[in-house]
């Protein structure tokens, strides 16, 4: 099998193993246990894990939260800066210390009641994970703003602006689609949350690793990441939250021991956090993989053009990761086209909406056809695919596109 599903999830590189075999077996202690080397010794660990993390966004190792994943990193970072906004009152007027607000904090807090409801803002193209946290927002009373994508799946920052209100609390855009590749023009975004006072969550799952990410540079208050889209474990990710700009209001989603700055209650899973910091220094030549991802990718693409017709490019031509490609496929039951590919892993939408057999929320909200929408298929690169996988990948998918719609024999 050629894999070429790297959206989905990636390949443990052998060097994230290597460093993390030891702490499955002989560098076993808890992070929080203080009173002897063992733990000592996660301790030193996490923290430069923590670091390793915090070089590759040019942030301070404070900033770092870990988390199981980005599916908790977004649920913390929206839901926890919603419900504390409810306690402390309007978040838009800034507060004097800079210092991260625990759960402890807010419960000290006296309760400054507001007749308005809080308001979100999100768009329809955002990661399950953020769409169904909106949802929940809303029946919990929470006012939210859905707004629509154009044709390549881009938010317009001017949309964003029109959009706020007095009672905007949070606005949340993903850096890049994990669908179709898109970037989103973070930096105006992120202008117009400022220059209103209001937070900006970003969405940095399928970016992190593949384009530089400056939080010194970017206007962004809240980021989620995870550890396996750029060949780290799977269960680890971060919540990384600013403290350089003003105190940010968050209510922890699990209680317990007060881990993570108070942020994320729960026994750290070393070996996976050091995983994560080790897949984090690999990344450290992105430049040149980009470059080379986006070379095969364009590849993929101009063989696929001069052997096929009624071929759709989804997403954004110029403006999108350099290892994806999402094709629709016209005159192509898409059932059909995804079990007869035998030799390739691709997908033909995100990886967290299997269960649901309709067509992307991303292409319908781009308004690309259902039938289109069902004969997409998504194409993700890493820095383990060959020229010769992309070969074999576009003989087989023209083979059966050309089949499938007739024009060879079975």
């Amino acid at each position: 099998m050629i894999y070429l599903d790297n959206h989905a999830t990636t390949r443990v590189a052998p060097e994230v193993l290597q460093t993390m075999l030891p702490y499955f077996t002989e560098n076993y202690g808890n992070a929080a246990s203080i009173n002897h080397a063992f733990g000592w010794q996660a301790a030193d660990a996490v923290k430069q894990a923590r670091e390793q993390v915090a070089r590759r966004l040019n942030c301070p190792a404070d900033w770092i939260a870990f988390t199981s994943g980005a599916t908790e990193a977004n649920n913390l970072a929206i839901k926890g800066v919603m419900s504390a906004c409810r306690i402390v009152g309007q978040l838009s007027k800034p507060f004097k210390s800079s210092t991260l607000m625990t759960s402890e904090d807010v419960a000290g807090l006296e309760t400054r009641a507001t007749k308005n409801t809080p308001h979100f803002i999100t768009n329809v193209a955002e990661h399950h994970s953020v769409l169904d946290v909106a949802r929940r927002l809303q029946r919990n009373g929470i006012d939210v703003t859905l707004l629509p994508v154009d044709r390549f799946g881009q938010v317009d920052p001017q949309q964003v602006a029109d959009a706020i209100t007095p009672r905007t609390v949070l606005v949340s855009t993903m850096l890049a689609n994990n669908e179709v590749g898109t970037l989103n023009p973070i930096v105006a975004i992120g202008h117009i949350c400022r220059e209103r006072d209001i937070l900006l969550h970003c969405d940095a799952v399928q970016a992190f690793g593949k384009l530089s990410i400056d939080l010194m540079e970017l206007p962004i208050d809240l980021l989620s990441l995870t550890a396996h889209k750029l060949h780290g474990p799977k269960g680890v990710g971060a919540l990384v939250v600013r403290r350089d700009r003003r105190r940010i209001p968050i209510e922890p989603l699990f209680d317990g021991g007060g881990h993570e700055q108070h942020l994320r209650s729960g026994t750290l899973p070393v070996p996976l956090i050091v995983g994560f910091g080790t897949a984090c220094e690999l990344s450290a030549e992105m430049s040149a993989l980009a470059e080379r991802m986006s070379s095969l990718r364009d590849r993929l693409w101009q063989r696929l053009q001069s052997e096929l017709s009624d071929l759709s490019l989804n997403g954004h031509p110029t403006a999108r990761l350099p290892n994806n490609l999402n094709v629709s496929f016209a005159g192509v039951d898409g059932e059909a086209l995804m079990t007869s590919l035998k030799t390739i892993a691709v997908s033909s939408g995100s990886a967290c909406s299997t269960a649901e057999p309709e067509p992307s929320h991303v292409l319908r909200a781009m308004r690309v056809s259902e039938s289109l929408s069902r004969a997409s298929l998504r194409f993700g690169l890493s820095r383990y695919t060959t020229e010769a996988e992309i070969e074999a990948a576009t003989h087989e998918v023209v083979a059966v596109v050309k089949r499938l719609r007739g024009r060879a024999p079975n």
